[in-house]
């Protein structure tokens, strides 16, 4: 285990597979009482180390913070964009949900997903009853921007090819109208660009699966996403909140703003609507 910041530690988890996944940890001010815990999950092509912020203002209102390298992603295990089989995400997941668990006995547990991380997230929660208290996601990436020409590589790559990669077509201007947060990213070493033809049918698999479970969603959720999203389609999310029970899902829309809410110039709001929600559940 080494240290990543002043409060954050970087250490390695085995999953049940065998595979190391790269997990970062932030821990709570000294004499701070801990609320609860917080797991986040990130997009495509990024890492747990781009939520540093997010890490501290959950830390400050008394969330302890535990993040991973999703497989293939950052220093984790796995080809970079791969998937070496449709159930790998969902079985890292579970593995760190139970391991947060027994790190925090007795606190609740928020599972936080931003884009492709929401996506896991939800399809996670979707299919396991009772494993998280909460759910947040973040421009979850619920429905595909797909053309005529993607659509049919995506019916014909996964079967002769599926651990091919190619660019996955993410342009990083749209991520926040921030050039800092822009540039960041793009001189980031462990940010990728790739994509496999596996990974993307389970990401398209997936959205319809979790969009056909929204009327009979129990977990409570805050489903917030971005109005001016150009990476990730919010109809996903439209769809989703229109068909979910409003006793468990609560659904917050950011006009104007691009696919990172949390990384916009004017994230107040946001980080605002996030907190108001956690204050009156936990």
């Amino acid at each position: 285990m080494s240290h990543a910041g002043a409060e954050s530690t970087l250490s390695t988890f085995t999953a049940s597979d065998g595979d190391n996944l790269a997990v970062q940890d932030w821990y709570l001010p000294e004499g701070l009482p801990q609320r609860g815990v917080a797991l986040v999950v990130h997009g495509l092509g990024e890492h747990a180390g781009r939520y540093d912020a997010f890490a501290h203002v959950l830390n400050g209102w008394g969330y302890a913070v535990r993040s991973y390298d999703q497989y293939g992603h950052g220093e984790s295990d796995g080809l970079r964009g791969g998937l070496p089989h449709p159930n790998r995400l969902l079985d890292d997941m579970a593995d760190l949900v139970e391991s947060t668990r027994v790190r925090n006995p007795g606190k609740p547990l928020v599972l936080v997903g931003h884009s492709m991380g929401g996506l896991v997230a939800a399809s996670f929660v979707a299919r396991t009853l009772h494993a998280v208290d909460a759910l947040v996601l973040s421009s979850p990436l619920l429905a595909m921007r797909l053309n005529a020409a993607q659509r049919l590589m995506m019916s014909v790559v996964p079967r002769i090819a599926p651990n091919l990669t190619v660019p996955n077509g993410l342009n990083p201007q749209f991520l926040s109208h921030d050039p800092r947060v822009v540039q960041s990213y793009l001189n980031d070493p462990r940010v990728h660009d790739r994509i496999s033809g596996r990974l993307a049918r389970f990401l398209e698999e997936e959205g319809s699966l979790v969009r056909s479970r929204a009327a009979s969603w129990n977990v409570p959720t805050l489903l917030m996403y971005a109005g001016d999203d150009r990476l990730v389609d919010p109809r996903g999310s439209e769809l989703f909140a229109a068909s979910a029970p409003p006793r468990f899902v609560t659904a917050r829309r950011f006009d104007g703003m691009y696919h990172e809410i949390f990384n916009e110039r004017e994230a107040q709001p946001v980080y605002a609507c996030l907190r108001q929600w956690l204050d009156a559940r936990f």
